[in-house]
């Protein structure tokens, strides 16, 4: 399960931001997620509570925001949605599409005290 690597590097992230700013507990964490980055958001939940335990985010709320695939076809040279990597383009059916958003995951915000 890579959800929970990625929340210990989550973890680390606000430990460093923690030094540097000055707080000592994050309440709520925003993180964009891209349809297109290989996350499994239940997964990504259930590893934030387990990781965070007893840390300066323990207790804390992870809210997910959904960043939608899109990419941009060679072909027709649109801009479309996509649900995943190998999808065809839904104007002309070409597969020579380029992935331009939806395969991001950052920390978006937090809520400190």
């Amino acid at each position: 399960m890579h959800e929970m690597s990625l929340c210990e590097g989550i973890l680390q992230v606000m430990q460093t931001e923690a030094q540097k700013q000055g707080f000592s507990q994050v309440k709520n964490v925003w993180l964009e997620i891209g349809d297109l980055a290989g996350v499994e958001v239940d997964a990504m939940l259930f590893s934030f509570d387990a990781v965070t335990r007893n840390s300066l985010a323990d207790g804390a709320k992870l809210n997910i925001i959904n960043i939608p695939g899109t990419a941009w076809c060679m072909q027709c040279g649109k801009n479309v949605p996509v649900t995943e990597r190998f999808d065809a383009c839904p104007e002309c059916g070409s597969y020579q599409l380029q992935v331009t958003g939806g395969d991001e995951m950052r920390i978006k915000e937090l809520e400190v005290e």
